[in-house]
């Protein structure tokens, strides 16, 4: 178990909390990009910042914080003009920078526009969905992850319900392999990656340079182990798996600390490893609600089962009465290196992942095994 004040270290997201200043050396999604062309001006809530995220008329996105410096009223009513977002109260012009660029009612002598910043924040669009950059400068590179980059097959994209917890929640269950045998296999849910067909031997978690490698390794009956299915969670808040030809790459981003969204990308190979001409904007699909009307929870689909256990658990799971067990390993394995990189940022270096080559950007590949593909001492 943890201490209250270790527990708050890992969940609260915060402005100048730990977990929060890690979490802002990321590229975070917050919004699929389509939405904003039928409505250029989205407001939105992550690492517990109300902003304001827009497009400009020549396509460009702009990310400001959503009270207006000059009186507080919300700019998610404002007006775009050209690259820039208006402020209907008072007409303050800002650009995508921050900056107040105009000040309609003041003398046309004052310099007083040029002594007002809004706190403004990068924003870069891939695989159709907007990613916002909200630590210092100067920004890393977005990741090019494969499922995001590839262009050997097609792109889909799911946008699940807003869970209502912390972030931390479903992050720990993707180091917590054991949950799949009962959650996901007691015949409410096709078990995800065939533990329920196979005998699982031994469990382990490594750690690579872009997080942890899940594996799971079955026995053969004589002693010896085959490596059956490897995946990451790829840190600080993805999930990145496969199956068969379909990939997929799962963010979960903090809304604040009681709620998280997620965004999955999904990708499915060309049969024959051919060239496919992607769309500006994938197809998106809506999960529908995971509820019954009288507040229980649907369990006939594997994510469902999943909201289910992480919201009981409470908005932010009280870690001072929980007992962890030998079983648990994945999950001591994570908080430890999440402090590590806490620490990290702390001493002003850049945490675990944190891309700024471009050499090392063109597409970023994960080694994965299903256990449909698997063979011993090998590997796809």
């Amino acid at each position: 178990m943890l201490s209250r004040k270790e527990n708050e270290r890992l969940t609260r997201v915060g402005p100048g909390t730990p977990a929060g200043e890690l979490l802002r050396r990321y590229w975070q999604p917050v919004c699929v990009a389509a939405e904003l062309k039928e409505n250029p001006i989205k407001r939105i809530r992550i690492l517990d910042e109300d902003l304001v995220l827009y497009r400009g008329e020549e396509g460009h996105y702009g990310l400001v914080a959503e009270r207006c410096p000059h009186r507080g009223a919300s700019l998610a009513y404002g007006r775009i003009e050209g690259a820039n977002l208006r402020c209907s109260y008072h007409g303050w012009l800002f650009d995508r920078q921050g900056r107040c660029v105009e000040q309609p009612a003041e003398p046309p002598e004052s310099t007083y526009k040029n002594r007002v910043r809004q706190p403004a924040y990068p924003v870069e669009k891939l695989a159709g969905l907007l990613y916002a950059y909200l630590g210092p400068k100067p920004a890393p590179l977005l990741p090019r992850y494969d499922v995001l980059a590839r262009n050997d097959g097609e792109r889909r994209i799911v946008v699940l319900p807003a869970l209502e917890c912390n972030w931390l929640q479903p992050m720990e269950n993707s180091v917590d392999p054991t949950h799949t045998h009962y959650l996901h296999g007691a015949g409410m849910g096709k078990p995800i990656h065939g533990d329920g067909r196979i005998e699982i031997a031994r469990y382990e978690f490594a750690l690579f340079e872009h997080g942890i490698m899940k594996k799971r390794y079955a026995g053969n009956g004589n002693g010896a182990v085959t490596l059956v299915n490897q995946h990451p969670l790829v840190f600080p808040n993805m999930l990145r798996q496969h199956h068969g030809r379909e990939h997929y790459l799962q963010y979960r981003v903090p809304v604040d600390d009681t709620r998280t969204l997620f965004f999955e990308v999904y990708f499915l190979e060309s049969k024959d490893g051919s060239f496919i001409e992607q769309r500006e904007d994938p197809p998106v699909e809506y999960a529908s609600y995971y509820k019954n009307d009288d507040g229980t929870y649907k369990m006939d689909r594997v994510w469902m089962q999943d909201y289910m256990v992480w919201e009981t658990a409470g908005a932010v799971f009280d870690r001072t009465k929980e007992h962890l067990a030998s079983a648990d390993k994945g999950i001591i394995t994570f908080r430890k290196l999440f402090k590590a990189e806490v620490d990290k940022v702390k001493r002003g270096r850049d945490p675990l992942g944190v891309i700024r080559d471009p050499k090392k950007n063109q597409v970023v590949h994960f080694h994965t095994v299903t256990d449909s593909e698997r063979e011993v001492g090998k590997s796809r």
